[in-house]
């Protein structure tokens, strides 16, 4: 069957879209994919006009088949609703002679929404009873006994996906929600969205160390199965992840491409299978790796270029074709992108290779063991031809901020900047539309764009933001401007070896 669900390192065990979703990562440390992709592919003439809900529900029911069509279409009503500040949920801008799609429209004022709202939903209609048991039985061990199994979101984060998270599943029924941060490496502002978050089912802890370090501790608590039986024994729980290892994350992240292609042709830039062009902003590959998806799915792109800050390491990988994580690892002013281990690459190491699940193996294996692995010339040229790169250090990504300002009176967060600033230093065929996707509100930091737009900047990160709205004319959303005087919740910090008690006593708890 092929649209069931495999890991990227093996085809032993099949399961559905819901399982996978529930699981979050596979028994062998592998991500979850399915050799359905492309199958059915989205109908092109239909998009025009047509509202980002209606987009929505054509490509989840692509990418997850075993989701009824009222599933999907309750999902997406309450996930894309009144909490987003745009009816159109990802509007395009007109920037110059190119575009920006502007993601942070929804709550936190981050990409991650997009997924992040409307995956609580999808875990809802993942119950074991509504989906069966898995192969390995760590789905619905107790269904139908008296104690309701639980889930566990356990999460680590460079900066958005723990509030979007956080925000997604704060008191969602039968659900807890442990975020993990490396200390001191996220802006003021991100590290107050989670650390101020209500919910009776929420936990949030820092981390001494950096983003890779604590997610290679969740991925090994989540492979740790002493702690799966007793947490199953103890409380009926079982763990699952919101980061974009998670197939359920990752996939609503594929319809903005396709709303993206919508408001082209709605404004007439584009005609029907006319190709366009994407720049991403990225560290964990997951929002360029739906662009993939979107294209496996028929999207006509003809490139999708990888943005990169400091921490090139996804840069010198698709220059080069070896991936190396054993070098400095950099805090830089765009946080989110400070990664150095990019998960979500293995799902397009898997489709690129033709599906060589034992070639991602040994690549995964050589990672885990050496620090590097080198793919094939073969697939490396594969690779190239669809996959371009570049990267930004701080000074060009100040630059960035400042020209675009001066030339397009438009404010973009640092993230963006790392985009903008290589697409501006990439070759361009005028006839084909370049869309840089812009991942968060300026406002999430607002001290690094007041400085390099030369605005004030003194005093609080909330100080920066009333400056920065004075000057650019625009309005904080509220959403970050009354972080100012939320109460503080969270306070515990922890060594990594000391995440799996975290994780052990909030599971217990629920």
């Amino acid at each position: 069957m092929v649209n069931t669900f495999h890991s990227t390192r093996g085809h032993a065990n099949s399961l559905t879209s819901k399982q996978a979703i529930r699981l979050g990562l596979a028994d062998d440390g592998g991500l979850f994919v399915t050799d359905g992709l492309g199958e059915r592919g989205i109908d092109l003439s239909r998009l025009a006009g047509r509202p980002y809900q209606d987009i929505a529900q054509d490509v989840l029911s692509a990418l997850l088949p075993d989701f009824t069509h009222e599933e999907l279409r309750d999902c997406i009503a309450a996930a894309y609703a009144d909490q987003w500040a745009s009816p159109t949920i990802t509007p395009l801008r007109a920037l110059g002679g190119d575009f920006v799609l502007e993601l942070f429209h929804g709550p936190t004022c981050a990409f991650k929404d997009v997924a992040l709202q409307i995956l609580p939903r999808f875990m809802a209609r993942t119950s074991p009873r509504n989906v069966g048991e898995s192969p390995e039985g760590r789905l619905g061990g107790q269904a139908g006994a008296d104690a309701p199994e639980r889930v566990m979101i356990l999460t680590a984060t460079s900066g958005d996906t723990g509030k979007a998270a956080l925000a997604g599943f704060a008191d969602a029924p039968g659900t807890g929600i442990t975020v993990f941060y490396p200390q001191g490496k996220v802006s003021e502002v991100q590290e107050l969205q989670m650390t101020t978050q209500t919910g009776d089912n929420v936990n949030v802890c820092a981390v001494r160390g950096n983003f890779d370090d604590a997610q290679s501790a969740v991925k090994r608590i989540f492979g740790d199965a002493a702690l799966a039986r007793e947490l199953r024994d103890r409380s009926n729980t079982v763990l699952s992840s919101a980061n974009s290892i998670n197939v359920g994350r990752l996939v609503p992240q594929v319809v903005y491409y396709f709303s993206a292609y919508a408001q082209l042709l709605e404004r007439g830039t584009i005609r029907i299978g006319d190709e366009v062009e994407f720049c991403v902003p990225t560290g964990n590959f997951g929002d360029v790796l739906a662009g993939y998806y979107a294209k496996m799915l028929g999207l006509p792109v003809r490139r999708l270029t990888v943005a990169s800050d400091r921490n090139n390491v996804l840069s010198d990988f698709l220059t080069t074709g070896t991936y190396n994580r054993r070098r400095p690892f950099f805090e830089t002013i765009s946080p989110s992108m400070d990664i150095l281990i990019s998960s979500n690459l293995e799902r397009m190491l898997y489709y690129m290779s033709g599906g060589d699940a034992d070639l991602v193996h040994g690549l995964m294996s050589d990672l885990s063991r050496e620090g590097f692995y080198r793919v094939p010339d073969a697939l490396l040229a594969k690779i190239q031809a669809l996959f371009g790169c570049g990267w930004a250090d701080e000074s060009q990504v100040r630059d960035a901020i400042r020209d675009c300002w001066d030339g397009h009176r438009y404010v973009i967060d640092p993230h963006t900047a790392c985009g903008y600033a290589v697409m501006g230093r990439t070759d361009r065929d005028p006839r084909i539309p370049r869309i840089l996707l812009s991942t968060a509100s300026p406002f999430k930091f607002p001290r690094v764009v007041n400085e390099s737009l030369g605005f004030e900047c003194a005093g609080t990160d909330f100080d920066c933001m009333d400056s920065l709205a004075r000057a650019a004319s625009l309005e904080a959303p509220q959403s970050l401007r009354s972080l100012d005087e939320a109460p503080v919740r969270f306070h515990d910090v922890v060594d990594i070896n000391g995440m799996r008690d975290v994780v052990e006593k909030g599971a217990l708890s629920l």
